[in-house]
């Protein structure tokens, strides 16, 4: 049987991991370890490129293939 205590906690963790998804979402850190895991999904002898590789490489890719936008 759960305490009150013990489901307060649980809501606690709750609440972090979902805060900690949402920022993970937010500044992009999830979509590089999306990026990882198909990049040794579907190429497993390449090297995986480090983050700062990774952001250089999504710059140059919206830079040469524009979308409509405002700014």
């Amino acid at each position: 049987m759960r305490t009150a205590r013990g489901t307060l906690a649980a809501s606690a963790v709750r609440v972090l991991r979902a805060v900690r998804w949402y920022l993970r979402e937010l500044t992009g850190e999830a979509e590089y370890d999306r990026h990882c895991e198909r990049r040794r999904r579907d190429h497993p002898h390449a090297p995986v490129p480090t983050r700062r590789e990774y952001q250089a490489l999504r710059t140059r890719h919206r830079e040469d293939h524009p979308q409509s936008r405002c700014c």
